[in-house]
């Protein structure tokens, strides 16, 4: 996947967000946000993260 696919900034994200979350969740890609330029957050589908989320221990699964 291209990064021009991959990384939007938050004005985008806020103008665009009903179509990035149905591209998300159709495609099962991770989007990076950015703000001033740089990489702040990700945008992941639900199914790609929980098996990430399982494998990580925290204070609250352990």
């Amino acid at each position: 996947m291209k990064p021009s696919e991959t990384v939007k900034s938050i004005s985008y994200l806020k103008a665009n967000a009903s179509e990035i979350i149905r591209d998300i969740i159709n495609t099962h890609k991770t989007l990076i946000i950015t703000q001033n330029g740089e990489a702040k957050a990700i945008l992941q589908d639900i199914k790609k993260y929980e098996p990430i989320r399982g494998r990580t221990k925290t204070p609250t699964n352990i």
